[in-house]
């Protein structure tokens, strides 16, 4: 039976997710924020010509504390991994510092 489950795909695993998790905290008021990106229908296509160079994302993000935008923008190859990113009024942080700074943080009322 095992067989036949990995030949077809069958189990436990978990479904692709097709998203892009970014982590930012504000510059102004320090409050982490959490945006899922879906890297199939979100990225504009960038041309080269007739063919497709690669895809850009240009987001605003606001926090909601101090309700600042933050502006980021990425850059992806035409396979849709990430090539550069950058931000302004915030910055990019990891996971872990994201969970991290959510469990210190005062819940908003």
């Amino acid at each position: 039976m095992d067989f036949l489950r990995r030949m077809f795909g069958g189990g436990n695993r978990a479904p692709a997710d097709n998203a892009l998790h970014l982590y930012v905290r504000c510059s102004h008021c320090g409050t982490p924020v959490h945006v899922r990106i879906h890297v199939y229908n979100d990225l504009a296509v960038e041309y080269d010509d007739d063919t497709v160079a690669g895809y850009t994302l240009h987001k605003e993000i606001m926090d909601a504390k101090c309700f600042r935008l933050m502006h980021a923008d990425l850059s992806f190859d035409r396979d849709r991994r990430e090539q550069s990113r950058t931000i302004a009024g915030g910055e990019f942080i990891s996971r872990e510092e994201y969970e991290r700074l959510m469990t210190t943080q005062p819940r908003q009322q």
